[in-house]
C-alpha cells in the first residue's frame, strides 16, 4: 500500500514564503510523475506543478516565477518552495504521484490527504 503524506502548510502573510512536503511510504521501487495541485473554497482542482523522476519540471501560469517544485528520488518525496505568496494562493495543497511502481503492479494516480495553505492580506 502507498500513502502520500503532506506537511509544511499553514498561515503567512502576503508576500512571505512556505515550503511544503510529501513523502510517499510503502514498498515503492519509483514513481513517475510527482505533482502539486490545489482546490480553494468554491474552486475546482487546479494543476500548480509537476515534476518527472528526471527532473522536468511543469508549472500553472498562476505560480511561475513564485514557486518552485523539486523532488528528492531517494527518499520518494517532492517539494514545493512557495515565495511571494499571494491571498489568491489560499487553498489546500495535494501531492499527487501519477504512476508508482510497486511489488507487482503499478499503481495509479495515489493521493495525499491535502495540506491548508491560507495567506492573509
Amino acid at each position: 500500500q502507498v500513502q502520500l503524506v503532506e506537511s509544511g502548510g499553514g498561515l503567512v502573510q502576503a508576500g512571505g514564503s512556505l515550503r511544503l512536503s510529501c513523502a510517499a511510504s510503502g514498498i515503492i521501487f519509483s514513481i513517475n510523475i510527482m505533482g502539486w495541485y490545489r482546490q480553494a473554497p468554491g474552486k475546482q482542482r487546479e494543476l500548480v506543478a509537476t515534476i518527472t523522476s528526471s527532473g522536468s519540471t511543469n508549472y500553472g501560469d498562476s505560480v511561475k516565477g513564485r514557486f518552485t517544485i523539486s523532488r528528492d528520488n531517494a527518499k520518494n518525496t517532492v517539494y514545493l518552495q512557495m515565495n511571494s505568496l499571494k491571498p489568491e494562493d489560499t487553498a489546500v495543497y495535494y501531492c499527487n504521484a501519477d504512476r508508482v511502481l510497486v511489488p507487482g503492479r503499478w499503481r495509479f494516480d495515489t493521493w495525499g490527504q491535502g495540506t491548508q495553505v491560507t495567506v492573509s492580506s
